[in-house]
């Protein structure tokens, strides 16, 4: 399994921008896909975005328009950028990585083998 850190939680007003990050060691960065997901207090995680090793996006439909998940092989991190920022976007952001084809992207969260620890989101209103 490949070792994860997320970076760039923080609070934020609404209609800010933040920028997370996921840094990767452990395995080759490349043979893995990698996705964003979110769970906010009393709420079941949820799906936000991913990305596969081809660099094929998907994202879920409360954040498409505004987040744009995208990954930098050569520095073994992904990244995901939050635009128009919504206080019901405040969560904790984790970041997840499995290894898989060139066009595996997954959206569910039990497809994905390793996690990182999760990063605060706060947007206040």
């Amino acid at each position: 399994q490949v070792q994860l850190v997320e970076s760039g939680g923080g609070l934020v007003q609404a209609g800010g921008s933040l920028r997370l990050s996921c840094a990767a060691s452990g395995r080759t960065f490349t043979s893995y896909a990698m996705g964003w997901f979110r769970q906010a207090p009393g709420k079941e995680r949820e799906f936000v975005a991913t990305i596969s090793r081809s660099g094929s996006t998907y994202y879920s439909d409360s954040v498409k328009g505004r987040f744009t998940i995208s990954r930098d092989n050569a520095k073994n991190t992904g990244y995901l950028q939050m635009n128009s920022l919504k206080p019901e976007d405040t969560a904790v952001y984790y970041c997840a990585a499995e290894s898989g084809s060139l066009w595996f992207a997954p959206t569910r969260d039990v497809a994905f083998g390793s996690w990182g620890q999760g990063t605060q989101v706060t947007v206040s209103s």
